[in-house]
């Protein structure tokens, strides 16, 4: 989720279906975008066959919709999904941000340090106006906010917050803007509160930083 670099034991499956994710997820593929079979697979180099297995798993978490005999299409965008998963996002990642402090240690903290600087050089570029580091904001982002919990012992609350985070990231990605200095400022103080081991404090962040996003999205009028 967000990965880049491929795992050496993954499959051709494994690898389209990361792509045709990134895809939903950036918004490449709009909501509401019927998926034509024919033209998917010469587009991702695979069968149909590993093609309609792939979708299938994609449905799982709502990011395909399955029309019967009719195919599939990407999963529309709606101001309750948004909320709903701004609402499971706060939960799990206020979670896992008090079982991460708790048992994070020196390299726990080294993460954090790395993670914010590269998202808080981006985040530089982005306030000057240079839009093309946007890619790079998105992959800095989630990497930042995965180390702050990185240290939660929890594999599966890990994955489930990784596959909230992204489904959430799609709705910034279809609003199309940058939401600026009050973002880098949530950042910058999240990132102080978590050397501090500042639970509570970490917590009401993302909260706000959570229901921000949320009302930055909705500001765009790309959502109904």
């Amino acid at each position: 989720m967000l990965k880049i670099a491929g795992e050496p034991s993954e499959t051709v499956s494994d690898v389209v279906f990361r792509q045709i994710r990134r895809d939903i997820i950036s918004g490449a593929l709009a909501p509401g975008a019927k998926i034509k079979l024919e033209q998917a697979k010469e587009r991702y180099s695979i069968s149909v066959s590993s093609l309609r297995e792939i979708l299938s798993r994609l449905t799982t978490e709502n990011l395909v919709l399955a029309e019967g005999q009719r195919g599939f299409e990407v999963s529309p965008a709606s101001r309750k999904e948004l909320e709903e998963l701004a609402d499971l996002r706060t939960v799990l990642e206020t979670h896992a941000i008090g079982l991460s402090f708790a048992a994070g240690n020196l390299e726990w903290e080294g993460r954090i340090v790395a993670a914010h600087h590269k998202l808080a050089a981006a985040e530089k570029k982005l306030l000057a106006g240079d839009a093309s580091r946007t890619v790079d904001w998105v992959r800095y982002d989630w990497e930042f906010h995965q180390a702050i919990v990185s240290a939660c012992g929890s594999a599966t609350l890990m994955a489930t917050l990784s596959s909230v985070f992204e489904r959430f990231l799609r709705y910034h990605m279809l609003a199309q803007s940058f939401r600026g200095k009050a973002v880098v400022d949530d950042h910058k103080l999240l990132f102080e509160l978590a050397l501090k081991r500042d639970i509570e404090g970490a917590r009401a962040v993302i909260r706000r930083h959570v229901q921000s996003g949320v009302e930055h999205v909705l500001k765009s009028g790309r959502i109904s």
